[in-house]
């Protein structure tokens, strides 16, 4: 029999070598007809007499990157569907549907065969199921190596046997939840720890070390398929068990607050899986998953955080008409913190960069940011001294412009003043070859305004990056009137090059992601003034699914910047611009109090070192806060996220967002909007414009204007329009809704 994903080949000893590689792709994942042809192999191995083992390997540089998860929307899609006329067997086609895969490495380890994984690089998510199912498993020796079952991240967990076999493996409970809760990937070493792998072999001899040890002897029924199995980590019942599982779900809580259905489904699965033989335990991991599959958590962050993501990453918003761009060298100008990383982040790609400062020595300190940052990587084995050395080859710098003549691109990283940037830009288009692109990395100053010290404004663009760049996914770029698409696609390709997630946006002062996030700051100091008491803020921040709460966000930010800003839109905006007890707050922390945030180790919190806490004078400012009682821990978390959705909503009306996937996409990695939401437009959708309008109209009459519904937000609830039904983008394929 052939096959299409995979080649089976026997030699004169019955072993066969189960090869991977499916056609047309850089990376094997599981889709339907992987499932399938592999249920098929495993039958035709297990009647084959001839074959008395089997090692599975892959044909690409990586073992596999796991499931194709937009094979779930057709799943999700039948059950809807079939959920309108009998909603039992809705639910019973989900469940069986989802469970195939588990099924076939069940009947993999059952079948009577040993089975040795070889793996030759990164192992993901169902991949690594796989080769969990195997009976050994024998990891490449090498850096290129990466285990995980990342599921979590995308707001599901590991439903083809990864909760059951993991945790009947490890003897290290703590490194085992640790791996399946929070999506972590392991290097051989770790793996090996772990016991999830069992040994490791150079690359060329990875296949044969995995035939010795079929000739060697491996047993073919799994140590839980055993009589008198126990597990190594011991009895959920027992001394150390409960010591450590009401501890697991005390952090589990304190953690996610419980907001994802997937980690608590994990969670489930483990503790009632690891009490009952194992193939219980999977039918109860496959019930979970089947009820967490069919939460709309998850199909929200699978569309934004898989599906949109990797759309927006392979070039969605790329003008079709234009050539792929071959980037060889790029420009930094200004090595401070942000320019620096810039450098970093490029040369780590491969590209030349030339970094350029006022003084030289201003412009070393920027290229040593690379060197401490390379040297950290040696000291934790995830680079070697030649790495290092190559990449700082890659950086020059320097205070001569003359060094950009044969930039590609050139990024504008100096401090946020425009008589700065005026001067830097004139300097550099100067030095440049006339058909470079030039591009600012602003996060507040209008492109377009920007573009006007330009003499070439149609190659002139925003590429606005986020602190840490070396960290941070998000690269945020800006249209400017006049940007045309080749500036647009030079910057797209570059951004894919230095393998960051693109969104595009139109000009607008503050753009998106810096517009948006400081209402989050803005609504919690505002409840600051409302008689919040400082603590129940930042919890509420923290509970509602933000990775901070909003005074620490407004420290890390600095309060004088945010003064700073409030200050120029008061001046721009004049008569209309409305002063609220925003205002008194940062005029009493900034200019009377000297009180900035981080950046001088006094802020709403006070710093000593990495330790902080809150300020006990804050009510010397705000005035005394009322009792917590008073207030709803629910209505607060819901006000400091309709906030924030409120007003993408308002960008998005005005065309500065005009993808919905930026919109979500950007807010989870650009500013850390709730991920199990699945971003700001998908939050609105999630609970519907019906309801987000009374929300807001509820808000906007307790709290004010700033809650005040817009146009849109009306027109959309008349009709309960979604934004992913309306404004559904032509290339995108969305996830099916899950039910409500």
């Amino acid at each position: 029999m052939t096959y299409k994903n995979f080649t089976l080949e026997t030699d004169e000893n019955g072993f066969a070598l189960l090869t991977w590689d499916s056609p047309g792709k850089s990376m094997n994942v599981f889709d339907q007809s992987v499932i399938e042809e592999l249920d098929q192999i495993v039958d035709a191995v297990a009647g084959d007499d001839a074959i008395k083992g089997v090692v599975v390997t892959s044909g690409k540089a990586g073992f596999s990157a796991g499931a194709d998860l937009t094979m779930l929307e057709g799943m999700l899609g039948e059950y809807k569907k079939l959920k309108e006329d009998d909603e039992e067997k809705a639910a019973q086609l989900l469940f069986d549907k989802s469970r195939h895969l588990s099924l076939v490495f069940r009947k993999l380890e059952t079948c009577g065969k040993p089975w040795v994984a070889a793996i030759n690089g990164v192992c993901m998510g169902g991949a690594t199921e796989l080769a969990l199912a195997c009976h050994k498993r024998i990891a490449v020796d090498s850096d290129a190596f990466k285990m995980g079952l990342p599921e979590v991240k995308v707001g599901l967990f590991p439903g083809a046997g990864g909760t059951q076999r993991v945790m009947r493996m490890v003897s290290d409970l703590q490194g085992g939840m640790q791996f399946l809760l929070q999506g972590r990937t392991l290097d051989a070493k770790k793996a090996k720890s772990l016991k999830l792998i069992d040994e490791v072999a150079p690359a060329k001899k990875l296949v044969e070390a995995a035939k010795k040890a079929l000739a060697d002897g491996v047993d073919p029924v799994q140590p839980w398929d055993k009589k008198g199995f126990k597990l190594p980590s011991g009895r959920i019942y027992s001394p150390g068990g409960m010591q450590f599982w009401p501890a697991a779900n005390a952090i589990y809580r304190k953690e996610t607050f419980d907001n994802y259905p997937g980690p608590r489904g994990l969670m489930h699965s483990v503790v009632e899986g690891l009490m009952v033989p194992m193939d219980l335990g999977l039918q109860i991991e496959s019930r979970y998953f089947a009820n967490v599959l069919q939460s709309k958590e998850a199909a929200a962050m699978i569309r934004s955080l898989f599906v949109s993501m990797q759309e927006l990453n392979k070039g969605a918003r790329r003008p079709a008409d234009q050539k792929e761009n071959k980037i060889k060298k790029i420009g930094v100008l200004g090595a401070g913190f942000m320019g620096a990383g810039i450098a970093y982040v490029t040369a780590k790609a491969g590209i030349k960069v030339v970094l350029i400062d006022r003084e030289q020595a201003a412009a070393d300190k920027g290229k040593a940011h690379s060197d401490d940052l390379m040297s950290k990587a040696v000291k934790r084995g995830k680079a070697t001294e030649a790495d290092k050395e190559k990449l700082l080859g890659l950086i020059e710098a320097t205070t001569d412009y003359d060094g950009l003549a044969d930039c590609d691109l050139v990024i504008e990283a100096v401090f946020e003043d425009r008589e700065v940037k005026r001067e830097v830009t004139e300097k550099a288009e100067a030095a440049m070859k006339s058909r470079a692109i030039y591009a600012s990395n602003t996060s507040t100053l209008p492109i377009t305004s920007l573009a006007q010290a330009s003499s070439r404004p149609k190659n002139f663009i925003g590429i606005h990056f986020f602190s840490p760049v070396d960290k941070m996914m998000l690269v945020e770029v800006i249209m400017g009137k006049k940007t045309g698409d080749k500036a647009l696609a030079m910057a797209l390709d570059y951004i894919r090059a230095i393998k960051k997630t693109p969104i595009v946006v139109n000009d607008s002062r503050g753009f998106y992601t810096s517009r948006v996030v400081m209402t989050y700051i803005r609504e919690g100091i505002m409840m600051l003034g409302d008689g919040v008491p400082a603590a129940m803020i930042e919890n509420a921040g923290r509970m509602a699914g933000m990775p901070v709460g909003p005074l620490a966000l407004a420290d890390e930010v600095a309060l004088d910047l945010a003064h700073r800003i409030t200050s120029a839109t008061r001046k721009d905006m004049g008569d209309k611009y409305v002063v609220s007890k925003l205002d008194d707050i940062l005029e009493e922390m900034v200019v009377k109090r000297e009180r900035f945030g981080r950046k001088n180790a006094k802020g709403f919190y006070d710093y000593e070192g990495r330790n902080k806490s809150l300020w006990k004078g804050i009510e010397d400012v705000t005035g005394p806060s009322k009792p917590a009682e008073e207030f709803d821990i629910e209505e607060l978390k819901q006000r400091l996220l309709a906030m924030q959705a409120l007003e993408t909503m308002r960008v998005f009306e005005e065309k500065c967002l005009t993808d919905v996937r930026e919109a979500d996409v950007g807010s989870i990695l650009g500013f850390g909007f709730a991920p199990y939401t699945g971003g700001t437009l998908s939050y609105i959708d999630g609970m519907g414009t019906p309801a987000f309008l009374e929300l807001c109209k509820k808000f906007n009459k307790k709290w004010g204007d700033r809650f005040k519904p817009t146009r849109l937000l009306r027109d959309m609830a008349k009709n309960d329009d979604k934004f992913y039904d309306r404004f559904a983008p032509q290339d995108a394929a969305p996830m099916a809704e899950a039910a409500e």
